[in-house]
Formats: C-alpha cells, sequence, structure tokens
C-alpha cells in the first residue's frame, strides 16, 4: 500500500472547515443513512448524478471524510471509468488502478493507495478503457467489493452520472445503497425522475438525495439537504 504524495489536495469542506455549515450537513447525512438502513447495513454506497457537474465527487470525498472523521475505516474507490477525479481530489497516483484488477493484470492489494487523511485508503481508476460497462457488469467487480469488505466499513462508489451511461445501473445493482446528488440550479425536474427510476430499474436502494446548490441565504449559496426516503 502506497501512501500518496504530499502536494496538496483539492479542498474538501469537511476537512478544511468542519465547523461550516456545510460540514454540518455532511455530517447530519451521515447520521440520517445510519437510521435510514438501521434494518440493512450499509458497507457499499455508490454516489451518483442524474447528469454531469453536480458535484457528486465533491459528496463522495465529503461523505468519506465524515465517515473516517467518526473512527470508520473507509474505501474510496473511483467507478467513473470515462472521467475520473478521485486521484486529483484526494492527490494520489492513478499510475495503476481499479482498471488493472478488473482486467485481471494487478491484485487488489496492488492498486490501494493510503490518503494522507487518517482512515481513507483510495483505488483510482487506472488507465481508461475502451469498454467501462463492460468492465463494471462483470463479475470481477463482485469479488473486489467482497475482498474490501473484509478490511474496510465503508466503501463509498464514486461513478458516472446516471443519464449520461448504463455504468451506474450497473454498479448500483451490488450496492447497499445509492445516494443521488442533484444540482438544484442546473437540472430539471425530469431529468431528476429519470434518474431515480433508472435505480430502481435494478431495485436500487436510494438512501436520499443530496440537493446541492440551493441558495438559502446570501453568504451562504451552497447547502446540502438530505431527505431519506422511508421503506414502503
Amino acid at each position: 500500500m502506497s501512501h500518496s504524495p504530499s502536494k496538496s489536495k483539492r479542498n474538501i469542506i469537511s476537512l478544511s472547515n468542519p465547523k461550516s455549515p456545510i460540514s454540518e450537513s455532511y455530517r447530519t447525512l451521515r447520521t440520517n443513512i445510519s437510521f435510514s438502513a438501521a434494518d440493512n447495513e450499509v458497507r457499499v454506497m455508490m454516489v451518483t448524478s442524474a447528469s454531469p457537474g453536480e458535484g457528486k465527487s465533491t459528496t463522495a470525498a465529503n461523505i468519506a471524510v465524515t465517515y473516517a472523521q467518526a473512527g470508520h475505516k473507509v474505501m474510496v474507490m473511483e467507478l467513473d471509468l470515462r472521467k475520473p477525479t478521485v486521484h486529483k481530489t484526494f492527490n494520489v497516483t492513478n499510475r495503476v488502478g481499479i482498471t488493472h484488477v478488473l482486467t485481471k493484470q494487478a491484485d487488489l492489494e496492488e492498486v490501494i493507495r493510503a490518503s494522507d487523511i487518517p482512515n481513507i485508503d483510495i483505488i483510482s481508476s487506472g488507465p481508461i478503457p475502451p469498454n467501462p460497462a463492460e468492465l463494471l457488469g462483470s463479475n470481477q467487480l463482485i469479488k473486489v467489493l467482497n475482498g474490501l469488505k473484509q478490511v474496510y466499513d465503508i466503501i463509498i462508489l464514486d461513478t458516472p452520472p446516471l443519464l449520461a451511461v448504463t455504468d451506474a445501473q450497473l454498479v448500483a445493482a451490488n450496492c447497499d445503497g445509492v445516494i443521488l446528488v442533484v444540482d438544484s440550479g442546473q437540472v430539471k425536474r425530469s431529468a431528476a425522475i429519470d434518474a431515480k427510476e433508472k435505480l430502481d430499474r435494478v431495485n436500487a436502494k436510494i438512501l436520499g438525495v443530496v440537493l446541492n446548490n440551493v441558495k438559502k441565504k446570501k453568504n451562504d449559496n451552497y447547502y446540502y439537504y438530505y431527505y431519506g426516503e422511508k421503506e414502503d
């Protein structure tokens, strides 16, 4: 397991400003996930959005930090194999990654990187493959997740947007729950509904929705709101 480079990572507000209202909202999100999944433990959590640019990767990173701050051992795995960003967010090498494992060119242990945040490890994408959907729909991914569950309390998967490609649906089928990130100022209601329907088709458990970029008041333009859906 390698350590990350020493350069500074992208700003993760839960880490850089843990007393901010936004950081508190992420902690509330973590708590509500626990309450909404009281009967079924959530170990593997997918973070996605309806469309690109809604803040899913930022949300995934902040959720990871709040779990790590609570003492959980966390893995953040890049499964957006088209436009990966996790290695940039946590400032780790992307020389090797999950694509090497899914194509059986490397063992799982070889691609795990320690971040410089206590309790958080990273698996980056590795080289962008020509066939992401095929890799993400393989039995090899299930083996990877089962292996990680032997070591980590929480596994957070950063996936592509639901409406862009089929990748996220394939991953959702193997998760304990999904967080859907929606930019309130960018995405039409119909797109968010379409995204939810795609998750419903694979019987994914939607843990909740993060509403991003909600204007709460003049000096607080970004507010994250969690809505936990109850089981019928």
